[in-house]
């Protein structure tokens, strides 16, 4: 079993800032690629960042400069530290992450619950 926990979602004012974080835990070998993706209601969802095993980032454009996404030195938490918020920044925000729970196994994608985060003018 493996799961993937967020926290740090909630109400944010405008310009306000807030740091997501998502832990993996249960039988895991080894996570590889770690990131956020997030769905506003009536839209697709969207990547937002992305951080690899080794410590490689990519960003949307509509965050870049805005979000950091960073790793524990244990590569099992992710966080999503977010700055300047603006109201367009308001979705579900869901964690995700490439993992291997066997060292014969091939990666598989796994997702978290996700966490609202509200940013209010």
């Amino acid at each position: 079993q493996v799961q993937l926990v967020e926290s740090g979602g909630g109400l944010v004012q405008v310009g306000g800032s807030r740091r997501l974080a998502c832990a993996a835990s249960g039988s895991i070998f080894r996570i590889n690629a770690m990131g956020w993706d997030r769905q506003a209601p009536g839209k697709q969802r969207e990547l937002v960042a992305a951080i690899t095993y080794g410590g490689r980032t990519n960003y949307a454009d509509s965050v870049k400069g805005r979000f950091t996404i960073s790793r524990d030195n244990a590569r099992t938490t992710v966080y999503l530290h977010m700055n300047s918020l603006k109201p367009e920044d308001t979705s579900v925000y869901y964690c995700n992450a490439e993992i291997r729970r066997r060292s014969y196994s091939v990666y598989a994608d796994y997702w978290g619950q996700g966490t609202q985060v509200t940013v209010s003018s």
